[in-house]
């Protein structure tokens, strides 16, 4: 694939990627993602051969890539577990506000409107998760919790953000998440 292959490519997973955050799978419809990128109809089933599946799964491994590489870089960042929950909580909080409550979760929204029933988002949404949670799981071990209590910690962790992001979004305030900030600090220790 040459480089303007790619770069139509990248426009559509792009777009994608802001259509499904903002409107779920359900509410993301190909000629959306089209008239969003710019790119010729063609463009969309030679790149995406298995059609809509197909791309939501790449623009979900995008996003999830994106968000993974920024926790890994706060957990290099942050002096201790604690830092590094808030720091994530603080991320998806200027995303949520910066798209007046639009954008939080990148797979939120589409994880839970089809990840139940097809099998493409639920591996890939499992996938970007757990990637997540590996990075939270190994900050704790390095601070000396054992692993299994540091894996169920992490996934609490995730959890109080991931349901923060749902509560924030539903009623469009930051307070659910300035909460979970408090409560990782409790949880977690640190300020």
């Amino acid at each position: 694939m040459g480089t303007r292959g790619t770069v139509t490519r990248t426009r559509l997973v792009d777009r994608a990627r802001e259509l499904l955050e903002a409107h779920g799978y359900a509410g993301t419809g190909l000629e959306q993602v089209l008239a969003a990128s710019g790119a010729p109809r063609g463009s969309l089933y030679f790149h995406f051969p298995g059609g809509k599946d197909e791309l939501v799964a790449a623009a979900l491994e995008s996003a999830g890539a994106e968000i993974g590489t920024r926790i890994r870089e706060l957990s290099e960042e942050a002096p201790d577990a604690a830092a590094l929950v808030r720091g994530v909580v603080d991320l998806f909080t200027a995303r949520m506000e910066g798209s007046a409550f639009t954008r939080g979760c990148p797979l939120a929204a589409t994880a839970l409107d089809v990840s139940a029933t097809n099998d493409l988002v639920h591996t890939v949404c499992r996938r970007v998760y757990s990637s997540w949670q590996a990075t939270l799981a190994q900050r704790l071990v390095a601070e000396g919790r054992g692993a299994e209590e540091a894996d169920a910690d992490a996934w609490s962790a995730l959890s109080l953000v991931e349901g923060a992001l749902l509560l924030s979004r539903a009623t469009r305030d930051r307070g659910p998440l300035d909460r979970a900030r408090g409560t990782a600090s409790r949880l977690f220790g640190g300020e």
